[in-house]
């Protein structure tokens, strides 16, 4: 799921209309749930949602304050995140760096036409040390700074 980070609030609105169950005008709790889920891909915990409910003066969000909300949230949202995410999915055993074979079983996943021997240069390059592993920091310089396309 991408974010929108247009410089309008196209996205954020479409979001609050679709999520506004019998088009009342405002979002309950759980529209509001489900309005974080479409946004940013997560479901917010009690405590997020309590804090968004409490102080509203009416049955629910309304479409200015939910705008409001929204656009700071998109804004604050942690860029690297998303390394962390692609980085997360590769290292399925959670050890904190990945292997060739991590490497190799993401790309025959996602990308089976991809020959194994660019995944096993694509993995020496960023295994900068030669250990055989790549760290997050590794990872995440090759997924920011590479400059070069090496698929």
């Amino acid at each position: 799921m991408e974010l929108q980070f247009s410089g309008n609030n196209d996205h954020i609105l479409s979001v609050f209309h679709e999520c506004d169950e019998g088009k009342k005008g405002y979002l309950t709790r759980d529209d509001l749930k489900v309005a974080v889920v479409m946004l940013f891909g997560y479901k917010p915990s009690k405590y997020e949602v309590d804090q968004i409910m409490k102080g509203i003066g009416g049955p629910g969000v309304s479409l200015e304050h939910f705008v409001s909300l929204m656009t700071t949230k998109l804004a604050a949202v942690d860029g690297d995140d998303e390394i962390r995410q692609i980085f997360m999915a590769f290292d399925t055993t959670c050890r904190g760096f990945l292997t060739l074979v991590d490497v190799q079983k993401a790309f025959s996943t996602v990308a089976p036409h991809i020959p194994s021997h660019r995944v096993q240069k694509v993995f020496s390059e960023i295994d900068r040390d030669g250990d055989g592993r790549v760290s997050y920091r590794d990872f995440e310089y090759m997924m920011k700074y590479s400059t070069e396309d090496a698929l």
